[in-house]
């Protein structure tokens, strides 16, 4: 059985939480257009403020940062800052052919902290509520990490 298949139950968990941070992600986009369009503001560039169907009554007021749209582009940029270190060390990690179990709680409770970081961050949390979400998130990376060094000095 190879380790990179969906054979593999660890890559099958990493492959289930990735996915959701991929569309975690992506949704974080739509979100911001989302924004953008009901409140009629945020928005980033000079044409923006042409008139469409979108925007039938351009406003340069527009173009000003709008809190509401703002902190959605901050957690897409939270997430774009710490989602590749998942993924790679996510699966490196499943190379190393962890018990099944410690994998799913350390892939799906990374994924679940991500979640919770979203909730707390949109909601308008105070700092330590994320905070202590993202190191929860931040120490399953690291544990993971070493965990892949550790393997990998041990096949030298």
């Amino acid at each position: 059985m190879s380790l990179l298949s969906f054979e593999n139950p660890v890559f099958v968990a990493y492959a289930l939480a990735a996915g959701v941070m991929v569309l975690k992600a992506v949704a974080m986009s739509w979100l911001t257009v989302v924004q953008m369009m009901r409140f009629k503001s945020g928005f980033r560039s000079p044409e923006d403020l042409k008139k469409t169907p979108l925007n039938p009554s351009p406003d340069p007021s527009q173009l000003l940062p709008d809190e509401r749209v703002e902190r959605v582009r901050r957690i897409q940029h939270n997430d774009l800052e710490n989602l590749p270190f998942f993924f790679v060390a996510g699966g490196l990690y499943v190379l190393t052919s962890p018990p099944l179990l410690l994998a799913q709680w350390l892939l799906y409770g990374y994924a679940v902290s991500r979640l919770l970081h979203f909730a707390a961050y949109f909601t308008a949390q105070i700092h330590d509520v994320r905070a202590t979400l993202w190191t929860l998130g931040s120490l399953i990376i690291v544990f993971m990490t070493i965990a892949v060094m550790v393997h990998g000095m041990g096949q030298l």
